[in-house]
């Protein structure tokens, strides 16, 4: 077994059980990609199982802390199993959702999403393209469903020097699937959609904003960043009288606007619009054209904490628009899913837009991604979904 061994010091984050190691804190040792190691402080110290990957900044990622386990198929195996039984744990209302939430689940760089029989899989690191196979026939077995789609087409594959992959590794057929959520239905491309195919983890934030538009009887809504219309979905369901939705994409446009002839809403409520957000916003503001509620879920704008002051002055901008069109008593329902950008940065953010705007407003809840993309307590990066409902005064 090889042994990657810490420079002095450098050993207080793993013994508070957090799963990464930089390479900025190995003083020895190496191994090829995805080889378990054993980590080791100066002293030589057991701290963990791991995998090892030689091209990521994110030298080492934790399997176990536990020196007497043996990191194998049946581990694996095991991981997967507790992993799937945990979802049984929360309220979810949906027959799509999220089974292995990485580090959350203790598999490192492993994402596995279920949609209706399918299941949809990104290996996102060394240690989880080593054991794709192992990792592959667990969860067929686990879930007891046949068709098993893999995702690895995301960026971050190319930090941990692996290139993209996509297609089938177990069963095939279709990949255009509807799935129930709540009490509509949406559809999704796994092959081709953001992410596994689809943005679960809003889950309860579209049921939220549905249960607003219902008790507000919201008029006119905005949705900006649409993708495929779920939030219009949502805000048709709860009785919005209009709704108008901006997005980049014009096939997610189209899925957008059979989403709401699919759940039987009338398509003259609705509006959708192939445009630029910013500068849509800014259109809207020089017509004097103002709206009841207003969603903004843009894309990630800051992947690390690096590209966190780009992204900063970027949410700010379109957030202080939002605000500038909203009614008073009017809602903003502001998104962030960057890893870069803290809850509480966020907040000030969304707070500094609110001064450039001249606008004031109670912050009426706080919301984050669904139970099924959970955030444990030694793993706070795993919180990179975090929103505000903001009511202008």
């Amino acid at each position: 077994m090889k042994i990657i061994r810490l420079k002095e010091g450098k050993e207080r984050s793993l013994l508070r059980r957090h799963p990464w190691v930089f390479d900025s804190a190995i003083a020895k040792g190496s191994a090829d990609a995805g080889e378990t190691v054993r980590i080791e402080s100066s002293a030589g110290q057991f701290l963990g199982w791991a995998a090892f990957s030689p091209s990521s900044r994110i030298k080492v990622r934790v399997w176990s802390f536990d020196e007497g386990e043996r990191i194998d198929d049946a581990f694996i195996q095991t991981r997967i199993a507790q992993a799937v039984a945990a979802r049984r744990w929360f309220d979810i209302q949906s027959d799509g959702m999220r089974l292995v939430h990485g580090e959350s689940d203790g598999l490192p760089g492993l994402i596995v999403d279920r949609y209706g029989d399918t299941l949809v899989a990104q290996f996102t690191s060394c240690g989880t393209e080593r054991f794709k196979s192992v990792i592959a026939d667990a969860l067929i077995q686990i879930t007891g469903l046949s068709r098993l789609y893999e995702r690895s087409d995301a960026s971050v594959r190319s930090l941990e020097g692996l290139s993209e992959v996509t297609g089938w590794l177990r069963g095939a057929g279709p990949t255009d699937i509807t799935i129930r959520e709540h009490d509509w239905q949406l559809s999704l491309d796994v092959a081709t959609g953001h992410k596994t195919g689809f943005y679960l983890d809003q889950r309860d934030s579209r049921q939220r904003f549905a249960q607003h538009t219902r008790h507000r009887q919201f008029g006119k809504v905005l949705n900006c960043y649409c993708y495929t219309g779920g939030f219009t979905i949502a805000a048709l369901s709860g009785g919005a009288g209009h709704v108008t939705s901006i997005d980049s994409s014009g096939p997610a446009l189209e899925r957008a606007a059979a989403h709401v002839k699919l759940n039987g809403f009338d398509a003259s409520r609705t509006r959708f619009m192939d445009a630029d957000v910013n500068a849509s916003l800014r259109a809207f503001i020089e017509a004097g054209e103002t709206f009841d509620a207003i969603v903004l879920d843009p894309p990630k704008f800051a992947p690390t904490a690096a590209h966190a002051d780009r992204a900063a002055r970027a949410y700010k901008d379109i957030n202080r628009l939002a605000l500038k069109l909203l009614v008073p008593g009017g809602e903003l329902f502001t998104y962030s899913c960057s890893g870069g950008i803290s809850a509480d940065l966020f907040h000030k953010i969304v707070a500094s837009a609110g001064t450039d705007a001249g606008v004031d407003g109670y912050i009426s809840e706080r919301l984050q991604g669904a139970p099924d993309h959970p955030m444990t307590v030694n793993f706070p990066e795993g919180e990179y979904l975090k929103g505000l409902v903001v009511v202008r005064k």
